[in-house]
């Protein structure tokens, strides 16, 4: 990947250059009008692919040709990948009768019954029956407990000073990193605390990161750039912990390349949460794994639970992403809405839909 920096004063102008040069396959990373000298300057960051040699207008021609024959081959990809859905979908249909199911407990029999109401698919109720199958004294939990494992937020599992929040726009992950921060600051009131905006004024998070930050008495820092993040990371030590929004990844753009190109993968002072809801298309969440998956990727944080009236989702994404349920968020609160994820709390949402707060005024 390669980043280049347009400078100039008309936005039109360099767009203009940026399609002449990189034609389409440019992704704009940053936009912005810095002052200088008497005037303003409006600078844009793009990435493109990796080019070794300039390329001429014999080689151009021969790309464009050589495009128009990929680009035929291509069109049926689309065809095959949803032949290939249709053919695993048969294959469960075809293995699921399989399942015997008295050759389960009665009580091993209802939990799966229950599971395939609450929308957990094929995949995991075969894996679940194949742990269950044969021993009618096994307990459920346990078999669910390894497909779907739960980490709770704290500084023992993730020590890293950096966290940052990923997910597509209106998960709540801006909510969702505003109240561990606060929940950090009431439980270690002496914390040191960042809130850092990277969305690149691309939504409204960043106002509403300035503002909690003033309330609370944190950190407050935007990153747009590579040069940005170096920053932050110059200063780290002046704060106990880092929390980070970043942007929603748009169009083909995906986390994995955005991290990269901001200087941000490979520091292992930093772990990546995903935060999703819990009503979203079962092809959608293949979607969003795709374009958040990286290396760093360390749990999934689920938001917004008390706006869900099944959690099947929950299961499925931790099988699908072999990722553990750090936190469970839910209200429209920003104090007291948010929860380390434990699993007595996690399985009574998924069996009982008990929210979590619920748990505690019970208490």
């Amino acid at each position: 990947m390669r980043v280049k920096t347009f400078r100039g004063k008309s936005t039109t102008a360099l767009f203009a250059q940026i399609k002449a040069e990189f034609g389409d396959s440019a992704v704009i990373l940053s936009n912005k009008t810095v002052e200088e000298g008497e005037g303003r300057i409006h600078e844009i960051m793009v990435a493109v692919e990796n080019s070794e040699n300039p390329v001429t207008s014999t080689q151009k021609q021969e790309e464009s040709t050589r495009n128009e024959v990929i680009g035929d081959a291509m069109k049926n990809i689309p065809e095959w990948s949803q032949e290939w859905n249709q053919i695993k979908d048969h294959m469960m249909a075809l293995l699921k009768p399989q399942m015997n199911l008295s050759l389960l407990s009665p009580r091993q029999r209802l939990a799966i019954e229950y599971l395939e109401r609450e929308g957990v698919n094929d995949k995991v109720i075969l894996k679940l029956f194949r742990e269950l199958c044969g021993d009618k004294s096994k307990s459920v939990l346990p078999a669910l407990e390894k497909i779907a494992p739960v980490s709770p937020f704290n500084n023992g599992k993730w020590p890293q000073k950096f966290h940052a929040f990923a997910g597509p726009h209106g998960v709540g992950k801006t909510s969702a990193l505003i109240r561990l921060a606060l929940k950090e600051k009431k439980q270690n009131p002496k914390s040191r605390i960042c809130l850092v905006s990277a969305d690149q004024g691309q939504g409204k998070g960043r106002l509403v990161l300035r503002h909690y930050a003033d309330l609370s008495g944190l950190g407050f820092r935007e990153i747009a750039s590579r040069e940005d993040f170096a920053a932050l990371l110059g200063e780290g030590s002046n704060f106990d912990k880092i929390f980070i929004d970043l942007p929603g990844m748009n169009g083909k753009s995906d986390l994995e390349t955005w991290l990269a190109i901001c200087g941000m993968s490979g520091n292992d002072d930093l772990a990546v949460h995903l935060v999703m809801n819990p009503y979203f298309a079962p092809a959608q969440y293949s979607a969003f794994i795709r374009k958040y998956s990286c290396p760093q990727l360390e749990s999934i944080i689920w938001s917004k639970l008390d706006e869900s009236c099944t959690y099947g989702a929950l299961i499925n994404i931790a099988h699908e992403c072999d990722l553990p349920v750090s936190a469970l968020s839910y209200g429209s609160g920003l104090r007291n809405s948010i929860i380390e994820a434990d699993e007595k709390d996690f399985w009574r949402l998924i069996f009982k839909h008990q929210l979590p707060g619920q748990n505690q005024a019970a208490a």
